[in-house]
């Protein structure tokens, strides 16, 4: 029986794989698939996404979720599990939280130098 952990890396690397040489992303779009948070009895697996520049990610979201059906047919046939986990696609927001958290930890400093 495989181990969630095992197939949340299998899943994250292979659909990075797939994202890159199957769907025409965005010119200029960082798309980056930060984790993989499969469900215990393998039904589903969330799949956070980092998008830069942020205000496109609303436009990348909707590409891979109107793509998801292809996406899940090349997955399918590379997962040698059954039932293969339902990819939902989710814009990661704990990357925006850690910026942001960086952003104020700089700006303590500076005060601190005053």
């Amino acid at each position: 029986m495989w181990k969630i952990e095992k197939v949340n890396a299998f899943i994250k690397k292979e659909l990075g794989n797939i994202i890159l040489k199957e769907i025409d992303v965005f010119p200029g779009i960082l798309l980056t698939i930060t984790r993989v948070e499969s469900s215990s009895n393998l039904i589903e697996a969330k799949v956070f996404i980092s998008i830069l520049p942020e205000d496109k990610a609303e436009d990348v979201i909707e590409l891979l979720k109107r793509k998801v059906y292809f996406i899940q047919q090349v997955l399918n046939k590379k997962l040698k599990i059954r039932p293969v986990p339902k990819i939902i696609f989710i814009k990661e927001s704990k990357t925006m939280e850690a910026e942001r958290i960086d952003e104020l930890l700089r700006e303590i400093d500076k005060a601190k130098e005053m």
